[in-house]
């Protein structure tokens, strides 16, 4: 294996300049950057990279820390996002691992002890203590779908708010009065959101809103569930479902036609996320859409600048979210 040293001597150069040129610095000639180019790719040499972060102070790495499970497509199309934001960076990717239910953990020093030039964080609590040493330390980072910021923290979401209200707009536009809400739990910034974007959605469309037919539960499939068999109990019925995620949507239809009802002919159902399964799953979810892998590569792209530019403000992004109107929704029984 070629070194720094066989190409300095092979390009009749210094090391001192090679390294200049892998590292892009500007004080090289064009005729010497060339040479040296061809000579590195001639020889097949391979900088090191942990030698060349003790140099600069850099490791190359981004670390991404998620507490939600990984069955949730979400969570895999986000990954996709980031990995394909990552492929040309320069950057690898670390996936950590945490303790937030320990008092005695320190996040920071994980991400110290890992080496990680930045962060990128999914399904945290934006009030979990364990983050505002993270808001006073020098990492950066950015958060998906957590309203969290600091001198070195920013985050990116999508129009949590607007999508619902557009769901609730596409029922109440076919007819449907007796609309419930299948929501996320109001401890973190999307759940808040959403339910905001329904309550608001509602009163816009002068359109009232049953207590029971609100129903606090998680994104998963089973809480959609849990959420859609409390509904079926009631003596008098929705005839439309708006979930907050579509892992919920599939719980509540999966449950609904073990009922011996069906979807949309008895109740409409909406979803939110629009993951790969919502246009393959059948019948095919009408859901609110959200470009989840383009959040993942929007969040590393700013995670880099920050890096890169110690001065770069931390973003704050909000992506546009529309509603995708597939086979779930229908007119109510007249």
């Amino acid at each position: 294996m070629a070194s720094i040293h066989d190409v300095a001597k092979e390009a009749g150069v210094s090391v001192a300049t090679v390294s200049k040129v892998i590292n892009n610095y500007p004080d090289v000639s064009d005729k010497t950057r060339k040479k040296v180019s061809q000579t590195i790719k001639d020889l097949k040499y391979h900088p090191n990279v942990a030698a060349r972060g003790l140099v600069k102070g850099r490791s190359w790495t981004v670390g991404v820390f998620i507490t939600t499970s990984f069955t949730n497509p979400f969570v895999s199309e986000l990954l996709e996002g980031i990995k394909t934001a990552l492929q040309n960076s320069g950057y690898d990717l670390v996936l950590l691992s945490t303790r937030f239910e320990d008092p005695n953990y320190s996040f920071v020093e994980h991400c110290l002890s890992r080496n990680v030039d930045g962060v990128v964080g999914f399904g945290v609590d934006r009030n979990d203590p364990h983050l505002e040493e993270l808001l006073e330390s020098d990492i950066a980072a950015m958060f998906v779908d957590a309203d969290i910021r600091g001198r070195r923290v920013g985050y990116i979401t999508t129009e949590n708010k607007a999508g619902i209200m557009e769901a609730v707009e596409h029922l109440a536009d076919l007819g449907h009065s007796k609309i419930a809400f299948i929501s996320a739990q109001l401890d973190k910034a999307v759940g808040v959101l959403r339910h905001e974007g329904f309550m608001e959605g509602m009163k816009k469309h002068q359109l009232e809103v049953q207590p029971d037919y609100v129903r606090i539960s998680d994104y998963s499939m089973e809480g959609g569930t849990r959420s859609m068999e409390d509904l079926l109990a009631l003596d008098e019925r929705p005839t439309a479902v708006v979930c907050t995620s579509d892992m919920m949507a599939f719980g509540a239809i999966n449950l609904i036609h073990r009922s011996g009802l069906s979807v949309p002919e008895d109740i409409s159902v909406i979803g939110f996320d629009n993951t790969t399964y919502s246009e393959i799953f059948s019948p095919a979810l009408t859901t609110v859409n959200q470009n989840i892998r383009l959040i993942g590569a929007h969040a590393i792209e700013a995670l880099i600048a920050m890096i890169e530019n110690s001065n770069f403000a931390p973003s704050v992004v909000t992506e546009p979210s529309n509603l995708i109107v597939r086979s779930t929704t229908a007119k109510p029984r007249s």
